[in-house]
């Protein structure tokens, strides 16, 4: 068993030959924002480009406004990262869920909900006449008001 009784439970856990399968705990934290899952996308793509599902792998950078195809957002450091030992030329960390910096354009509100649009890997907000299903990545937590894109923080998958 582990006794460790003046310690504050910070540290690895098992090791390169002998591992844990299984953790019981009452609680976790992580020092990143984000839940992200692996995927094989038909390039390299920098952390706060907006992702769509298709191309010529798995995901290709965003081309259309509303994109229903949409998903998600490249991760910078995701907390925890799904499917982390996918092999392929470009694999690239989507975040599905939490916070990360997001390329957008356009006059933004905090709690907007933002959509891909016609500018490569760049969100906007949601212009509610053309709302489809599907096409919502997130809900912005900053203000931003630019025709040149820039980056804000989002709650990905906020719909």
């Amino acid at each position: 068993g582990i006794n460790n009784m003046l310690g504050n439970g910070v540290g690895n856990i098992g090791s390169g030959t002998t591992y844990f399968n299984t953790v019981f705990a009452k609680a976790t934290s992580a020092q990143y924002a984000d839940l992200a899952e692996m995927y094989c996308a038909d390039s390299e793509y920098t952390p706060g480009t907006v992702l769509d599902f298709g191309g010529t792998e798995e995901v290709t950078i965003t081309t259309q406004s509303h994109s229903t195809q949409v998903a998600g957002i490249v991760s910078t450091n995701p907390s925890y990262l799904m499917n982390s030992t996918l092999t392929c030329v470009n694999a690239v960390q989507v975040a599905l869920v939490g916070r990360v910096p997001c390329s957008v354009v356009g006059t933004i509100r905090k709690g907007d909900r933002l959509v891909s649009s016609d500018r490569p890997g760049v969100a906007q907000a949601l212009n509610t006449n053309l709302y489809q299903p599907g096409c919502i990545v997130g809900k912005a937590l900053e203000e931003y008001n630019s025709t040149e894109p820039g980056v804000i923080e989002v709650a990905v998958g906020k719909t």
